[in-house]
């Protein structure tokens, strides 16, 4: 889809300098959780940035999850954003994406948890298996991992780099009906890539997005 002007459904606030967007989706616009989209303000600087889809459909909303930074660009714009406002959407965009997989291993770091959270949950729904480990030292979207919990997902939260392996080589099977997908910036993408390796699986198959 080119650029097209939408308007925001809902913000709320989902951690330590972190929203969701909901905009509305606009007329023939499809994507899978997982996919990305180039987002712009109108109103402000038209300075686009990529941001990953958290939802896990986008029948009505496209959901956004968003990181914070006070000192950016956009991000204070982002912050004070209400329903009714303008948003710009392009895309989706990328191949890290669910395409009906039985069982899904989600790998996040940081913001990563975003299009984690909305696989698993599609997963889920589509009537799959769902594991998800998840590196922050300030965990957002908590009240959808307990979800996800209290739904049979094994969810870890954790707090060093060192734990990814360990939890990785538990719920790694390497079966053919299993696919790995990781979400993050440069240095996690690095510890995921040997926790999957060191668990006995293929890093060279899993779905990847790198956050810069």
């Amino acid at each position: 889809m080119d650029r097209t002007t939408t308007t925001v459904s809902a913000v709320r606030t989902v951690g330590p300098d972190a929203v969701t967007i909901d905009v509305a989706t606009p007329a023939d616009f499809d994507a899978a959780p997982g996919q990305f989209v180039k987002f712009s303000l109108p109103s402000v600087a038209d300075e686009p940035r990529f941001y990953t889809i958290s939802s896990p459909t986008v029948t009505e909303t496209v959901e956004i999850t968003v990181e914070i930074d006070d000192d950016g660009t956009l991000g204070p714009h982002i912050a004070a954003l209400e329903p009714g406002d303008e948003v710009a959407l392009s895309g989706p965009f990328g191949s890290a994406y669910y395409e009906g997989e039985d069982r899904v291993v989600l790998l996040a770091g940081g913001p990563g948890v975003g299009p984690a959270i909305g696989i698993a949950e599609r997963t889920l729904d589509d009537g799959g298996q769902a594991a998800l480990i998840y590196r922050d030292d300030e965990p957002i979207h908590e009240d959808r991992l307990a979800a996800l919990a209290d739904r049979g997902v094994d969810v870890s939260v954790l707090s060093e780099d060192d734990a990814v392996g360990t939890v990785a080589a538990e719920v790694i099977t390497g079966g053919g009906d299993e696919q790995v997908f990781v979400y993050g910036f440069a240095d996690f993408l690095d510890v995921a890539t040997d926790a999957i390796e060191a668990a006995g699986g293929d890093a060279g198959q899993a779905k990847v997005e790198n956050f810069g």
